[in-house]
């Protein structure tokens, strides 16, 4: 026997058509479809961000400071270079309204020069010129501002309003910004003033808090890669950080790269939810072929032809299950992307990427090769002799060695094949170990629902229908382990996106207000903090209030070398961060390791760095770091880790120094306000009023914008999640349909003993009924494992069961296999008996 012969006999078994394999294809497609959906709409995006990269960045390239603007010769070096520079000053600050009664609004600031916007237009609404509306009119500099500012300070085009000491008239409404994709998160909705009508507002003073980007429009065919190493070596210890065209909005960047990562890890728990389908499919097939197997084993075919034929005859069929998800997947986001455009912050290429449909096709075919070698391996046992005999319900249950290292090689090319196109190994493994978990956790689970209804069925004695059920639910023909597999591995995909997103809710909006502050203040300038502090002291509202100097500053080097090269892209090295200083250890600081200055030291400069983060970054006691404050290294030793709290959204600093060490430094100081929110009112009117250069960040619109976030985010998963619970319904109605013959069978038998037609249906919808509680109670316990892991070991975060979410994941259960269920048992209840029994014979 050869190979030729097992394609021609597969090719003769495929001529009978799909009969029996539309599940399986419907399975794999489905989990092929939304792989290829997902990784088709982040590389639209990407492609979108690459094309329009410099108009998104607002130039070629872009170099910013924090805290300053640029010198004299660090600017002669950008107009040597481009050939038009813009400068942007970036900032937050409170618009207010005094018409017909005083308003407060956060705002994030973009103050511009004559030369914005190098490229693209900024489109306004009334229609004009960008230069036009900052002209402003009756003396006064003009505004704009994004539509939501407008609404929420209750104005209209041609009314006042100040920043800081500095009155502007409000033109027209932004209705397109091009650069503000890079611009990235923000607190506050935009307003558009000119740079030199601020200068008698306060804003700008020195050590306030601001940052400068200069954009420039570079040479035809300029070397950006070239540009990046020369500005780096003509900027050292300045403190620059370069952006360009080829990544004009890394933000938006990594988190596209990010979650669409996680959105393929989660399509790829719905494969494996398609794989127990694929599973089912071709072991049903398999079993009502013991007679073709047997027969050609007795016409001399060996084991060897008998797999390949069949492995052949699958392969074909995963082929097209492949190619169907692939059309599906990569055909959705053209035919919605008008839709995915609108509501994307940012451009995306819409069109047929090799890619995605590439790594979903990999993803498809080791899946199907994982779910189907083991059934497939089992052709092995049906000898000759078994012609008459069903082999394979009574083939060993493991195959060969040979078969299971196989299923090793393929589930490690799979993992591997993850890791390396979501770029995230950490995340990969987190969720290749939590569907192999709760794989295991489900298939211990079918074995207990089993041997469970085996003893309910004795002791249900006088109670007929409900024992019909346990006695059916035991059996093997049943499908339980199928049903409770692939229901429960959707549900408990989805109860851990519920439990996870409730968490991370609870933890924003549930406590963090209750330990979280009322206001964050910045921007108090030393001068301010006796009259600032006077006025919080005397309110009996306000139960606390922290203060501390501010500066940020950029961590170059670490014992000389450059610090990503020592601590890796740490998110403490991506920006500037935070800088302090104290002569005396705070009362809320506790240390860690190593020792606090001295009182009145006045040595070498040292700093005290976060414990947490100090451990992760590799730094110990007695290490050097170099940090650019202003332009200026200030190199320190690290002489004490100290334990900071980030998630009560109070003060906290990963760097403290000594006050010498940043002695002459510009800065302001920060506060934070906790008051009773009734009073929150007033204390922002009060010192809003006196110091208006200050800005106040009210904590609880903060948490609202970012527990949206966090809807949005769950949202997305929800829907992947989602993919994964219809795969596993596809898996169920498989499983009822072929269950059918036997529920037929049952049917008829019960009737010529008696039994009525509503006893029979309650049987029916009793084992529906009991086999969804129990899928859905097992994912239920592993959602909230995973939930639970993810909120600890991820998020660092107390874990709550999410008991709505929770008990919603069960009823889904019992309703999806009742109607599972109950659909494929009314046609065997309207079969007369004589007709079943006698062609049973």
């Amino acid at each position: 026997m050869s190979l030729p012969l097992a394609a021609r006999l597969a090719r003769r078994e495929l001529r009978g058509g799909f009969q029996g394999f539309r599940i399986f294809l419907a399975c794999l497609a489905l989990g092929v479809a939304a792989i290829t959906a997902v990784g088709s709409v982040r590389q639209a995006i990407q492609s979108g961000l690459t094309q329009e990269g410099a108009t998104l960045l607002g130039g070629e390239a872009q170099l910013e400071f924090t805290y300053r603007f640029a010198t004299k010769d660090e600017r002669a070096w950008m107009d040597q270079t481009a050939q038009a520079v813009s400068e942007v000053v970036d900032f937050r600050s409170m618009a207010v309204t005094r018409k017909p009664q005083t308003e407060r609004g956060l705002t994030q600031v973009k103050a511009v020069d004559s030369a914005y916007p190098l490229l693209g237009t900024v489109q306004l609404d009334p229609p004009m010129p960008l230069f036009e509306a900052l002209e402003g009119d009756n003396d006064l500099p003009g505004a704009v501002m994004a539509p939501a500012l407008i609404d929420r300070l209750g104005m209209s085009t041609g009314e006042l309003f100040a920043l800081g000491t500095q009155e502007f008239i409000l033109m027209a409404a932004i209705v397109d910004e091009p650069d503000a994709a890079a611009d990235g998160f923000a607190l506050g909705p935009r307003t558009l003033v000119r740079t030199t009508d601020l200068q008698a507002s306060g804003l700008l003073e020195p050590g306030t808090l601001f940052s400068t980007k200069y954009r420039l429009d570079l040479p035809q065919d300029s070397d950006l890669a070239a540009l990046s190493v020369q500005a780096g070596d003509a900027f050292e210890g300045t403190g620059m950080r370069w952006t360009d065209a080829r990544n004009g909005a890394p933000g938006i960047a990594d988190f596209v790269a990010r979650l669409s990562a996680f959105l393929v890890l989660v399509g790829l728990a719905g494969l494996a939810v398609g794989g127990i389908g694929v599973s089912a499919a071709v072991r049903a097939y398999l079993a009502g072929k013991t007679a073709t197997i047997a027969t050609l084993r007795t016409l001399g075919a060996d084991r060897a032809t008998i797999f390949q034929t069949y492995l052949i005859q699958i392969g074909v069929l995963s082929g097209i299950g492949i190619l169907l998800g692939l059309v599906l997947g990569s055909m959705l986001p053209l035919v919605l992307a008008p839709l995915i455009e609108s509501r994307l912050p940012v451009p995306a290429v819409f069109t047929l990427y090799p890619g995605p449909l590439l790594e979903a096709a990999l993803y498809g075919a080791l899946t199907a090769f994982l779910f189907t070698l083991w059934p497939l391996a089992r052709t092995e046992e049906v000898r000759a002799a078994t012609l008459f005999r069903d082999a394979l319900s009574t083939a060993r249950s493991i195959p060969r060695p040979i078969y299971l290292v196989a299923n090793g090689i393929a589930l490690s090319i799979l993992v591997v094949a993850a890791a390396w196109f979501t770029n995230s190994v950490r995340l990969t493994l987190w969720t290749a170990g939590g569907i192999a978990g709760a794989l295991l956790l489900l298939s211990i689970a079918a074995f207990a629902i089993r041997w469970l209804a085996r003893v309910g069925g004795r002791r249900s004695r006088g109670h007929a229908p409900l024992r019909w059920a346990l006695s059916a639910i035991s059996g093997q023909k049943e499908g339980a382990g199928s049903v409770v597999l692939s229901l429960g591995l959707g549900l408990s995909v989805l109860a851990a996106v519920g439990q996870i997103d409730g968490t991370l809710r609870n933890a924003i909006s549930g406590n963090l207000p209750d330990v979280a502050p009322s206001y964050f203040f910045v921007d108090i300038q030393k001068d301010q903090m006796s009259g600032f502090s006077e006025r919080l002291e005397s309110d009996p509202a306000v139960s606390r209030i922290d203060s501390a100097p501010m500066l940020r500053g950029i961590i170059t080097q670490i014992n000389g070398k450059p610090a990503q090269e020592v601590a890796g892209g740490h998110w403490v090295l991506e920006g500037d961060r935070g800088i302090t200083y104290s002569e005396d250890l705070p009362d809320n600081t506790r240390i860690t390791s190593g020792t606090w200055w001295p009182n009145g030291y006045n040595g070498p400069p040292q700093v005290s760095f976060a414990a947490e983060e100090a451990l992760e970054m590799g730094l110990r006691l007695g290490d050097e770091l170099t940090v650019n404050i202003l332009g200026r290294d200030i190199t320190a030793e690290l002489t004490s880790f100290r334990e900071v709290d980030f998630s009560n959204a109070g003060i906290g600093f990963i760097m403290s120094m000594n006050p010498s060490a940043l002695a002459g430094a510009p800065h302001s100081f920060i506060a934070t306000v906790y008051a009773e929110e009734q009073a929150e009112t007033a204390i922002l009117r009060d010192l809003a009023g006196k110091y208006p250069n200050i800005t106040a960040i009210r904590v609880r619109d903060a948490i609202d914008q970012v527990s949206g976030l966090l809807a949005g985010l769950a949202a997305a998963t929800s829907y992947g999640a989602g993919i994964s619970l219809l795969t596993g319904f596809l898996v169920l109605i498989g499983a009822a349909a072929a269950g059918e013959p036997a529920r037929r069978y049952e049917a008829a038998v019960l009737k010529t003993l008696g039994a009525d037609r509503r006893s029979i249906l309650t049987s029916f919808a009793l084992r529906s009924i009991l086999l969804g509680a129990a899928a859905g109670l097992v994912a239920l316990f592993t959602g909230i494992l995973g939930g639970w892991a993810v909120a600890k070991y991820i998020f660092d975060t107390e874990f709550a069961v999410i008991w709505p979410s929770a008990l919603a994941i069960i009823f889904t259960g019992i309703f999806l296999t009742l109607g599972a269920g109950l659909a494929f048992a009314l046609r065997p209840l309207s079969v007369r008996p004589a007709r079943v029994l006698r062609a049973s014979d």
